[in-house]
């Protein structure tokens, strides 16, 4: 007997992003397990539609004409693990030491704040600091979702994924994922190819929690006590929170995709040109290969934006400057006009081209 699928026409996707902005969807079909997803593949291709995966609709900005084929909405749900020794992918101390971890595989379809709250609780360290992030487990890998010094990257295992190119289910390693910055082979040379079903974490049992970044740092300055993995996702809870970072109803600074753009990775040379052209010297983290990271925010706000900058019924969050927020009922393109205003002063003053983070479905090439 062939799978049947719940099949909904001209449905509004706006309510299904962060952002509560974009079109109607001309077909839309919410797949809770690998057989109904595979088989809303078929479909797609037996119709001659395109696809977008849609998972929690938090890094997404979706056209007002909407999408004009298929939305699959992952829905798949499970958290298993198993406990052994293995050896973790990164470990701060010593790249070859082996300690207990416990590998726990999400289905892609899983709340992935509240599969970071069921790790805390249980003792396991690796994604303590990545709190309070809106989606679902399946977007985490496709964006190498990082914050607080931490990145999925450094707990993957193996990601399960269909494959539209063979049609079949593949299980990807951690190197064959080709994790970099806020990048993967999902969102880059294998764009659109894999529609991830399950991602598996090698997590810490007992372990340390990471304490790198320096709002955390500051958070526990002069506690002599380790803090606990939950004490932790608390804090980086309470400083997303102060910073409009965390989704809370009604709330227009909190309306948003989260950190509109990127953190700009530039060579050493291009960072000087930047220090000379702002007449200080700018904060900056390593990025390997004598590269430096410099933060987004600093470059907005020193093109002349403040926090609250209204464009229309879009406009920068008055918590934090990444944060672009709908006001009330802004369409996409008074997004777009948004951005594109930040992207040509930021250009113009300092050379430097901010990439935005999340994804745009439904827009003309």
């Amino acid at each position: 007997m062939g799978i049947q699928l719940s099949i909904q026409e001209n449905v509004s996707l706006a309510p299904l992003t962060t952002l509560s902005i974009g079109g109607a969807a001309r077909l839309f079909v919410e797949a809770a397990s690998e057989a109904e997803l595979i088989a809303a593949m078929e479909l797609a291709e037996t119709r001659g539609l395109p696809v977008f995966i849609l998972g929690g609709g938090s890094n997404v900005l979706i056209s007002d004409e909407g999408f004009p084929g298929l939305v699959i909405r992952v829905a798949i749900k499970g958290i298993s693990g198993r406990v052994g020794w293995d050896r973790l992918i990164t470990c701060p101390t010593d790249e070859n030491q082996s300690k207990l971890a416990e590998e726990i595989t999400a289905g892609a379809g899983e709340d992935w704040d509240g599969f970071v709250r069921q790790c805390a609780e249980r003792d396991l360290a690796g994604v303590e600091c990545l709190s309070g992030i809106p989606g679902l487990v399946g977007g985490t890998p496709v964006q190498n979702v990082g914050a607080y010094g931490q990145e999925v990257s450094e707990t993957i295992v193996k990601v399960r994924a269909f494959d539209r190119q063979t049609k079949q289910i593949v299980e990807l390693s951690n190197a064959e994922c080709g994790f970099r910055y806020r990048a993967s082979i999902f969102n880059s040379t294998k764009r659109d190819r894999y529609v991830v079903l399950a991602v598996s974490f090698a997590l810490r049992a007992n372990g340390e929690p990471a304490l790198r970044y320096p709002d955390l740092k500051n958070y526990f300055a002069g506690k002599t006590d380790q803090p606990s993995l939950a004490e932790v996702r608390q804090a980086v809870i309470e400083i997303r929170s102060r910073k409009g970072m965390v989704i809370v109803p009604n709330d227009p600074d909190c309306q948003s995709a989260g950190s509109f753009f990127k953190n700009p990775v530039i060579s050493a040379e291009a960072f000087a040109r930047l220090e000379a052209a702002a007449g200080e010297r700018p904060p900056s983290f390593p990025a390997g290969d004598g590269n430096v990271k410099v933060p987004a925010a600093w470059l907005i706000e020193r093109a002349g934006f403040q926090r609250g900058y209204a464009k229309g019924r879009a406009g920068i969050s008055s918590k934090h400057t990444l944060a672009i927020v709908n006001r009330g009922n802004a369409t996409a393109q008074e997004v777009l006009d948004l951005v594109a205003e930040i992207q040509a002063r930021v250009q113009a003053e300092f050379g430097i081209a901010l990439l935005p983070e999340p994804v745009f479905v439904g827009f003309n090439p």
